[in-house]
């Protein structure tokens, strides 16, 4: 891809799996509380940012890009590192 062209990212669908991951992980007692997200935003180029329906958690961020970590991995990585201060883990 040229540099500068960014590519379109299905944000919508990302929405659905994010949650079904922080579901999971509450599932697993592995965070302290449900989080619910309110949607995916990302500037294009790998960076993204998921608003939660909380008011001790406000949003999470991570970088992601394909043909290294699943997303998945990479959203479970990111809500235990922004919940651990929450869980008493570290």
């Amino acid at each position: 891809m040229p540099y500068g062209v960014k590519m379109k990212v299905n944000t919508h669908d990302m929405k659905f799996e994010v949650q079904e991951t922080l579901d999971e992980l509450f599932g697993e007692h592995l965070i302290p509380f449900e989080l619910t997200a309110r949607m995916v935003n990302t500037d294009g180029l790998g960076e993204y940012e998921v608003p939660f329906y909380d008011s001790r958690i406000h949003s999470m961020r991570f970088s992601w890009r394909d043909g290294g970590s699943t997303l998945k991995e990479v959203v479970r990585s990111a809500a235990l590192n922004r919940t651990k201060r929450y869980s008493g883990r570290h």
